[in-house]
């Protein structure tokens, strides 16, 4: 090999934090390396992680194997004790020019204390490579700590974009064609909580939609039921252009989890906000990160999880059995055994399947924009897989009449 190699794991924001990381390694003419943006979400990302370190350092023997993201942020040491790796990057310095420029001078383990970090710097990308749609990041950091969660000391508190950066990266990214923008952060519901005048998530996207008017498809990440302001719901009901797809931070269904889990909604908002969203925009379709397992849950309140699914009609589950994050205060509490955690993972999606595939049968006969990914297949607006019979254009939007469902995949012929 000579060029970079960027082994990406993980949410959309670490995707983003690559497409940095690629530029600046590109722009200091870095090569015969491959850098590994970790996750720490669970156990099970970290082992993955590891073993793709290890099989990095296989298949290049001779490339330098340079770790960074929220596992190497978190535990630095495990990865430095690594022998396959030659360098530890935390996660403020992975996305600085100069630690790339200056990567022969720096410590072999250069990572600082991510709760220091007040802001964040903008950063501009020109593209992501093969993608129709692009992600930009908003934000990062969180301020809260549920009680099962790691990422705030891989990421720090809550630290938001200005509302001029965001616009400019998005004007750059449209005229570099994409059609379609993904608005990304840790907690993204937060933004403008620590900027002046404290602008919220729908004022951005107002201003953003308004000042970058070419831009046709605009997709938030994930949102969480209990931080949704009123100008996003108008947005919602007004905004054409704003997709009707939102992934929620549901969790647990049950509220006595939700509790211990030390969230800031109950069952109830989740179910106000789908039905909220559903009044304003019929078409709209909702995704949900769920965790099965989590320490004292019993039989009822897993089946609350399950009943919620059904009841929302949430499709395009993420679903993680509950893993133990060292230094969290669930990782104290009574823990259930591993084969129910995964029993329950399996069952919630196997009832997430079944609602994709039920909205999936409603969309038979109707006419979906959808936007091409490659090979004459693409995405609608709420988020489903869609494959065109027929030769179509990679990155453009083309209107198609849905006419039959194979698996989880959407059939279409480009409507007259």
């Amino acid at each position: 090999m000579s060029a970079t190699d960027i082994l990406t794991f993980g949410c959309r924001l670490n995707a983003f934090e690559s497409e940095v990381m690629r530029g600046h390694a590109a722009a200091t003419g870095l090569e015969d390396a491959v850098i590994v943006n970790s996750c720490a979400v669970t156990a099970e990302a970290e082992r993955q992680v590891r073993q793709s370190i290890r099989r990095a350092r296989r298949e290049n023997p001779d490339a330098r194997i340079i770790v960074t993201g929220c596992a190497a942020q978190i535990d630095p040491d495990k990865y430095a004790a690594m022998e396959e790796v030659d360098r530890v990057i935390g996660n403020e310095e992975k996305l600085r020019a100069d630690t790339w420029s200056g990567l022969g001078d720096t410590p072999r383990v250069s990572v600082n204390d991510i709760m220091t970090v007040r802001e964040t710097a903008p950063h501009l990308i020109s593209g992501f490579e093969g993608r129709a749609r692009v992600f930009v990041e908003i934000q990062q950091g969180c301020d809260h700590r549920c009680t099962f969660c790691i990422i705030p000391f891989g990421r720090g508190n809550n630290r938001s974009v200005p509302i001029g950066v965001i616009v400019d990266q998005v004007r750059t990214l449209v005229d570099q064609g994409y059609r379609e923008i993904v608005l990304t952060g840790v907690d993204i519901t937060d933004y403008g909580l620590d900027l002046p005048g404290r602008p919220r998530l729908g004022d951005m996207i107002k201003r953003l939609l308004a000042l970058v008017s070419d831009l046709p498809r605009l997709r938030l990440s994930s949102v969480d039921p209990a931080e949704i302001d009123d100008t996003l719901f108008g947005l919602i009901a007004d905004e054409p252009r704003l997709m009707p797809h939102f992934h929620i931070s549901v969790q647990s269904g049950d509220d006595l989890i939700l509790k211990r889990m030390k969230r800031r909604h109950c069952r109830a908002d989740i179910e106000r906000f789908v039905d909220r969203v559903r009044a304003l925009r019929p078409d709209a379709a909702f995704g949900a990160d769920i965790i099965a397992g989590f320490p004292t849950e019993t039989d009822d309140a897993f089946a609350n999880s399950v009943s919620l699914v059904e009841r929302c009609g949430l499709t395009w589950l993420h679903v993680f059995p509950y893993s133990e994050r060292s230094g969290t205060p669930a990782a104290k509490m009574p823990q259930l055994p591993g084969d129910i955690r995964k029993a329950r993972a399996a069952e919630l999606r196997a009832a997430g399947a079944a609602q994709v595939q039920r909205f999936l049968d409603a969309q038979i006969g109707s006419v979906a924009d959808v936007l091409v990914e490659k090979d004459a297949a693409g995405r609608t607006p709420q988020f489903a897989n869609v494959r065109i019979d027929g030769a179509a254009a990679d990155g453009v939007i083309v209107p198609a009449r849905i006419v039959a469902r194979d698996n989880d995949t959407l059939i279409a012929r480009k409507a007259a």
